[in-house]
C-alpha cells in the first residue's frame, strides 16, 4: 500500500454522497494519500476538499472526467475508487486496470452486458483484478449466516426465499435521484438487488443459472401516484408550496451536506436531487419478482418491494437437515418527516433509520426444537457495522498500530473468512447477470439463461 514512506496515491472518481465514504476512509489511513478527486461538478469537489481539510490533509487535484486516462499515469496513481454513475463506472475501471492501478468499484459493476464483458476481457489481458464493494458480505450478522450454513448447520441447502422490503423514506429515494432512469442504474435488480444476489451466490457457493421474473412500475410514477391520490403538482421539492407537507418530499436546503453537494451544485450540471417521486419519466421498476435456478441444483424465490410501510429482510433456507431463518427489522414504521442528519439523505448509510428493530436468526433442525442463534452486538448504522469493516478489508485498519496491520488480516472483521469476503470482477459479474436476466424477463416473459447474458 505504501512505497517506503511514501503514501498511496489515489483518485476518488465521482463525489457524490456514497463517496464521502471513501473520501473520509482514505483520509484518514496513513498509508494512502487522495491525490486527486475526479467529477465533472467542481461544487461537488470543493465539498469534499473540505472533508480532506476536516482530516488533515492536503487539497488533492481536481480532474475533469476527460483527462482522468491521462492523469493516471502523469500523476503518479496507484488507487483507484469508482463512486460515480452506475452506467459510467467501466469507463474508468477499463483505464485503470491497464494503468495497472488498484481498483476499488461501488456496486454494480456496471449496467449492461457488454460493458460486463468488456471490464472481464480487462481483466483477462492485464491481469489485474478489481474489487467490488459489496459491504452487506461483512456484516457481522452475514458472517454468522454464512458459517451456519458453511459448517451444515442445515445439510444442503434445497431452496431459499428472500423477501427484502424497502420503506417509503428509503425506496422512495430512488425514484427521486438519477436511478430512476434505468439507462443510469440498470434499475433496482441492478443497483439495489446486486448486493442481495452477491449474499445468495456467497452465502450457498453458488452461481445463478436461469432467472425468470416479474417486475412492474405500481406505485411510484405519474400514472400510480394520480390512481393512489398521492401525487402532487410539483417538478422537484426545492421551491415548491405542493411539497412542503409532502412526505414523499426531500428538502435540500435543511441539510447541510445534501446543500453542499446537490443544491449548490446544480448551477454547474443541472442536476435536481429532489424529484418528485410521482413525476415522469421514471423507468425503473418498484416490484419485483423473481425465481432463480442455481448450479447446485437450489432455487431461490425473491421479491423487492420498494414502497414498504417497514424496512428490512427475511432470507429463509431449507436444507436437508432444516432450515435456517434470518429477519431484520431496519425500521419498524417511518414517521412521515425526512429531516435527518445525515449527509447521504434518507438512503440507509451512515446512520441508523428511524424506529430501526433488531436481527434474528433461527436454526430449524429436523426432530429438534428451534433455537435462537446467538449475534454479535448489531449496529445498524453503516449498513450493520458493514462498510468500515469492508474498509478495513480494502484498506487496512485505521490504527497502523493494530496487530492486524502487520498481517494484512482485516480487523474486526471475521479473519478465518476474510478471502471468502472479498468481492472481485467474477464475484460484480456473478451478481450482476441475475439481475439483467431478470430485467430480460420482465420483458420477454420467458425464463432467461445467464450464460446467453454474461458467461462468468
Amino acid at each position: 500500500m505504501t512505497v517506503g514512506n511514501t503514501p498511496s496515491r489515489a483518485v476518488v472518481v465521482g463525489t457524490g454522497s456514497r463517496a464521502q465514504m471513501f473520501t473520509t476512509a482514505l483520509a484518514h489511513r496513513p498509508g494512502l494519500r487522495v491525490a486527486a478527486l475526479c467529477d465533472p461538478n467542481p461544487v461537488r469537489i470543493a465539498h469534499h476538499q473540505r472533508l480532506l481539510k476536516e482530516a488533515g490533509e492536503p487539497e488533492a487535484a481536481a480532474w475533469s472526467p476527460e483527462d482522468f486516462e491521462r492523469r493516471l499515469r502523469a500523476d503518479d496513481i496507484q488507487e483507484v475508487v469508482v463512486t460515480c454513475v452506475d452506467a459510467l463506472h467501466d469507463a474508468y475501471i477499463v483505464p485503470a486496470l491497464r494503468a495497472g492501478c488498484r481498483v476499488v468499484t461501488e456496486k454494480p459493476m456496471t449496467t449492461d452486458a457488454a460493458k460486463c464483458r468488456h471490464i472481464l476481457r480487462t481483466v483477462e489481458e492485464t491481469g489485474n483484478h478489481l474489487a467490488v464493494a459489496f459491504n452487506y458480505r461483512f456484516n457481522p450478522v452475514h458472517e454468522e449466516v454464512h458459517r451456519q450454513l458453511s459448517a451444515g448447520a442445515i445439510g444442503e441447502v434445497l431452496s431459499v426465499h428472500f423477501e427484502w422490503l424497502l420503506d417509503t423514506r428509503h425506496g422512495a429515494d430512488y425514484f427521486r435521484r438519477w436511478h430512476r432512469e434505468k439507462q443510469h442504474s440498470g434499475g433496482l435488480m441492478v443497483h439495489k438487488s446486486s448486493h442481495h444476489f452477491d449474499l445468495v451466490n456467497w452465502w450457498l457457493g453458488a452461481r445463478p443459472q436461469e432467472v425468470f421474473g416479474y417486475g412492474r412500475l405500481g406505485f411510484y410514477g405519474r400514472e400510480a401516484g394520480e390512481r393512489s391520490g398521492y401525487r402532487r403538482e410539483y417538478e422537484r421539492a426545492h421551491g415548491a408550496s405542493a411539497a412542503s407537507d409532502d412526505p414523499f418530499a426531500l428538502e435540500l436546503a435543511d441539510n447541510d451536506a445534501l446543500r453542499a453537494l446537490y443544491l449548490d451544485a446544480e448551477g454547474a450540471d443541472g442536476y435536481h436531487r429532489d424529484r418528485n417521486v410521482f413525476g415522469d419519466g421514471i423507468t425503473i421498476e418498484d416490484d419485483m419478482s423473481l425465481l432463480v435456478r442455481y448450479d447446485t441444483g437450489a432455487t431461490m424465490t425473491y421479491h423487492l418491494t420498494a414502497y414498504s410501510p417497514w424496512e428490512g429482510y427475511r432470507v429463509m433456507f431449507n436444507g436437508t437437515r432444516g432450515r435456517l431463518e434470518l429477519e431484520v427489522e431496519e425500521s419498524r414504521w417511518q414517521p412521515p418527516v425526512l429531516g435527518t442528519a445525515s449527509g447521504r439523505g434518507t438512503i440507509h448509510g451512515d446512520e441508523a433509520l428511524a424506529n430501526a428493530g433488531g436481527p434474528r436468526v433461527v436454526l430449524r433442525p429436523l426432530w429438534e426444537p428451534p433455537r435462537e442463534v446467538e449475534l454479535p452486538a448489531f449496529d445498524h448504522a453503516g449498513h450493520g457495522g458493514g462498510d468500515e469493516r469492508m474498509l478495513t478489508a480494502l484498506y487496512g485498519p485505521l490504527n497502523p498500530l493494530d496487530p492486524a496491520a502487520a498481517t494484512g488480516t482485516p480487523a474486526a472483521a471475521d479473519a478465518s473468512d476474510a478471502s471468502k469476503q472479498r468481492a472481485t470482477e467474477a464475484d460484480g459479474a456473478l451478481a450482476l447477470v441475475t439481475g439483467l436476466a431478470a430485467n430480460e424477463s420482465f420483458v420477454s416473459r420467458k425464463p432467461v439463461a445467464t450464460a446467453d447474458v454474461v458467461p462468468v
